[in-house]
């Protein structure tokens, strides 16, 4: 089973108004605010059977097909958002040059990954509490995931309609952790299948090196609004 290119064009995203996030740093004890400009997100992380299509990779047969893509770098995950780009008709949002480091053309409309700020305020959507709910109803954790990840939006989404913005996956945003003390590390947010429930919170910070895959984590994509 694959994903018809000609659906690329009509792949859902969620307009997000825009507003303001409080993000903190719990290991400086530090908290700023953020703006976020109105963008889209994809309401569930890309799917197995989306990045397979897209990447031209054989899915495995033990692989399932709407369950959240895991292993896949931060690189990876910058390829492939240009590559789903180009197969939609937008324009590339990364300039790569094979290597860790990428830039921007903050003019194209095409895919990326969110940033932290507007992966954490569209996880909140509107709520103030470390949950937009209770775990079990939202989230695929350790006590309830059967250790494996679990199919995409199968659990309850937030006020603003976004899947697995807690658990099943972790998700690779664009930013720097903390470029002084680890260097080229980027952000990643959200909890997993694996985690504990106090790891599946919408101000809780991981990090990993750019060309690192792991088993619980993925991403999903985010769009510009120019």
């Amino acid at each position: 089973m694959s994903v018809a290119k000609d659906s690329y064009a009509h792949y859902p995203m969620i307009k997000i108004a825009a507003g303001e996030v409080a993000l903190r740093d719990d290991r400086k004890k530090t908290q700023w605010m953020e703006q976020v400009n109105s963008f889209m997100l994809a309401p569930v992380p890309v799917t197995n059977e989306l990045y397979c299509a897209v990447v031209q990779r054989p899915i495995g047969s033990d692989v399932r097909l709407r369950a959240p893509v895991v292993e896949v770098s931060w690189e990876e995950a910058i390829l492939f958002c240009n590559l789903f780009s180009r197969e939609s008709g937008l324009q590339e949002y990364y300039i790569t040059n094979g290597g860790e480091h990428v830039d921007c053309n903050l003019e194209a409309n095409g895919y990326r990954l969110p940033t932290e700020a507007e992966w954490q305020y569209a996880c909140k959507a509107g709520t103030t509490g470390y949950r937009y709910g209770e775990l079990d109803a939202i989230a695929w954790y350790r006590d309830n995931a059967g250790g494996k990840v679990q199919e995409a939006g199968s659990k309850q989404p937030n006020a603003w309609g976004l899947h697995d913005m807690l658990g099943n996956v972790w998700e690779w945003c664009w930013d720097l952790y903390d470029v002084n003390v680890y260097g080229s590390y980027r952000v990643f947010r959200g909890g997993s299948w694996a985690e504990e429930a106090r790891g599946c919170g919408a101000t809780c910070r991981r990090r990993s090196h750019p060309t690192f895959r792991i088993d619980d984590l993925g991403f999903r994509v985010a769009r510009s609004l120019l």
